[in-house]
C-alpha cells in the first residue's frame, strides 16, 4: 500500500492551487466559506469557468468532455477545492446524470444532453423520493403509462433539491406491476416547462428552500427521452447512487473547517481569556481532528487500492458514515464558538433591502445556516442507517 504522491501528482497539486487562487470568484469563494449555497447565478459563472479550463467533469471519459485525471489527481483537485472553499460542479447533472446517459443513453441522447450539461445550459434536479418512497426507493408509484410515442406520466416526487431552478428533471416512474417491484421501473428524462408539472417549496430548518415537491399531472414525455430499456430503470438508479456516493468524505472541506473553528476561537471571548485556550473546548476540536485524520488516511488506502486496480465495494459506505458525522460535530462546534451571536439566525434573504447588518462579529453570518442544513447530511446520499445495512451485509457478512 503506498500512500504517497508521485512528483508528477504534487505538480498536478500545484497547477490546481494556482487555478484556484488566479480563477475562483472571490464574491463566490466567500459565499461557501460562510456555509452558504451559492446562487444559481454564481454557481453557472463559476461552472462555465470550469468547463472553459477542461475541469467540469472529471470523472467523464475524455470522449465526453472529460479530464484523463488518474484517481489520485481526481483526489488531489477534490482536496484542493474543499481546502479553497470552491463549490464542486452542481452534481445533477455532471456528477449523477451525465454518467448514467453517457453509458447507458443512445447517441442521439448523447449529443442531445451532455454538452448542455458541461456548458451548463441545462440546470438538471433527481426525481427518485417519493413520500413513502426514499430509503425503499424501489417502492415508488409515479406511474407512467405508454401512449403511442410518449408516456403519460402522474405522481409525486419530493425532497428534490433546487427544483425550483430546473430545467430538467431525471426521473424513475414505474411502468410496470406485474413482477418485482424492481423491475418495473424506467428512467426518463423529463422537460421541467413540460404542461402539467407544478412545483411547490419545501423550507427547511435553515428556512432555506433548498428542497421541493414536484407533481406530475397527466405529464406527457417523449419515449425518445427514456433512457435504456422500459423496466430497466431500477439498473440505472443504483449506477448513478454510486456515484453520488463518491468523494462524500469531503475531508478538505473539513480541514478548512476546522481552521475556520481555530480562528474563531481565537478572536471570541471566554472568560478572562480567548475560547482557544478553554480547554474543553479544544479537546472537542482535537477530538474531531483525530477523527478527521483517521478518515483522511482510511480514504488515501481506499485510493492505493482504485489505483492498483482494485475494485471497492462497501467502502464509500464507511466513508460516507464518517464523513458526514463529521461534518456536523464541526458545525456544531462552529456555533458554540459563537456564543449568542450562533443563536441569532435569519436566512441571508431576509437581509435583502434591510438598512440594517446581521448582528455578531461578520463571521458569525453563516455557521448557523450551514449547521442547520447540514442535518441532512446523514440522510441524504442515502442515510447513514442504511449505509450500516450496507457494510453490515458486505463486509462483516450479517
Amino acid at each position: 500500500m503506498d500512500l504517497s504522491f508521485s512528483d508528477d501528482d504534487l505538480a498536478f497539486q500545484s497547477e490546481v492551487r494556482e487555478f484556484l487562487q488566479t480563477s475562483l470568484p472571490k464574491d463566490v469563494q466567500e459565499r461557501t466559506a460562510r456555509g452558504l449555497h451559492p446562487t444559481k447565478e454564481a454557481a453557472v459563472r463559476w461552472q462555465k469557468i470550469l468547463n472553459e479550463k477542461g475541469w467540469m467533469a472529471p470523472n467523464w471519459p475524455v470522449e465526453y468532455g472529460g479530464t484523463g485525471w488518474t484517481v489520485a489527481q481526481k483526489y488531489i483537485a477534490g482536496q484542493e477545492f474543499g481546502l479553497a472553499a470552491a463549490p464542486v460542479a452542481t452534481p445533477f447533472g455532471v456528477s449523477m446524470v451525465g454518467p448514467v446517459i453517457y453509458t447507458f443513453g443512445n447517441q442521439e441522447q448523447k449529443d442531445k444532453f451532455l454538452p448542455r450539461v458541461l456548458e451548463s445550459d441545462d440546470w438538471w434536479c433527481q426525481g427518485y423520493s417519493e413520500p413513502g418512497s426514499g430509503s425503499d426507493l424501489a417502492s415508488l408509484q409515479t406511474k407512467a403509462v405508454r401512449d403511442g410515442d410518449d408516456y403519460v406520466v402522474n405522481g409525486q416526487k419530493i425532497w428534490t433539491t433546487f427544483a425550483q431552478y430546473a430545467d430538467m428533471i431525471f426521473c424513475l416512474v414505474r411502468t410496470d406491476n406485474s413482477g418485482k417491484k424492481q423491475e418495473g421501473i424506467s428512467f426518463l428524462l423529463i422537460d421541467m416547462k413540460t404542461p402539467g408539472i407544478t412545483v411547490k417549496p419545501i423550507y427547511g430548518l435553515d428556512k432555506e428552500n433548498s428542497l421541493n415537491e414536484v407533481f406530475f399531472d397527466d405529464v406527457r414525455v417523449p419515449v425518445a427521452n427514456r433512457i435504456g430499456e422500459e423496466n430497466k430503470g431500477w439498473t440505472y438508479a443504483k449506477f448513478l447512487l454510486g456515484n453520488e456516493r463518491t468523494s462524500i468524505a469531503r475531508v478538505g472541506r473539513s480541514k478548512r473547517q476546522v481552521q475556520r473553528v481555530r480562528e474563531i476561537a481565537a478572536a471570541e471571548q471566554c472568560g478572562a481569556g480567548k475560547l482557544i485556550e478553554d480547554a474543553d473546548f479544544m479537546t472537542k476540536l482535537g477530538k474531531i481532528e483525530v477523527d478527521l485524520m483517521a478518515l483522511e488516511y482510511t480514504e488515501l488506502r481506499y485510493l492505493s487500492m482504485l489505483s492498483a486496480g482494485k475494485e471497492l465495494s462497501a467502502e464509500p459506505s464507511l466513508l460516507k458514515i464518517k464523513g458526514t458525522e463529521i461534518q456536523q460535530r464541526l458545525t456544531e462546534l462552529l456555533v458554540e464558538s459563537l456564543g449568542m451571536y450562533g443563536a441569532a439566525y435569519e436566512p441571508s434573504e431576509a437581509y435583502d433591502g434591510r438598512n440594517e447588518t446581521a448582528p455578531g462579529p461578520d463571521y458569525a453570518h453563516g455557521p448557523m445556516a450551514e449547521h442547520l442544513y447540514l442535518r441532512a447530511a446523514s440522510i441524504y446520499g442515502g442515510s447513514n442507517e442504511i449505509q450500516r445495512n450496507i457494510v453490515s451485509k458486505m463486509v462483516l457478512g450479517l
